[in-house]
């Protein structure tokens, strides 16, 4: 599973003109889902996503998590995290997840964030989004729980 967590000052997601989730303060997570993963990938996430510390202190020292800055979370399902272009012009989306393997694993990912006190709000899946953010610093992190274990 991987993740790009981007610190806004505010995201949102619209699908066909209206808005389906919207956040202040907190962070934007693009997450991706590879055939491989588990739940075990969906809850390493969560939890290392929770935790981070990528917002600043009074010291401007990154010692904050998300929780402890009253933030919130917009997950966006990306299966374009796992496009190969290694070979040729047109990216290959083979190592990304089927629906049915996915979306449970997205849902987990959000419950286990959830179960954390975090607000979450999300996008659509399988949708067309348009995905607007302000991006904080700009601080943009990526993760894989695969590089994790």
């Amino acid at each position: 599973m991987r993740a790009v967590v981007q610190r806004v000052h505010e995201s949102s997601v619209t699908v066909e003109g209206r808005i389906t989730g919207k956040i202040g303060k907190g962070l934007l997570v693009l997450l991706g889902v590879s055939e491989s993963d588990t739940e075990q990938d969906a809850d390493y996430l969560a939890e290392k996503i929770v935790g981070l510390r990528c917002f600043t202190d009074d010291a401007s020292k990154f010692n904050l998590s998300v929780r402890d800055v009253g933030g919130s979370v917009l997950a966006v399902s990306q299966f374009t995290l796992f496009g190969d272009c290694r070979k040729g012009k047109r990216p290959s989306f083979t190592e990304a997840a089927r629906p049915e393997l996915a979306i449970p694993l997205y849902e987990r990912f959000v419950e286990r964030v959830r179960a954390s006190g975090i607000e979450v709000q999300t996008g659509e899946f399988g949708a067309h989004m348009d995905v607007h953010l302000v991006n904080d610093g700009p601080v943009t992190l990526m993760l894989d729980s695969k590089k994790a274990f």
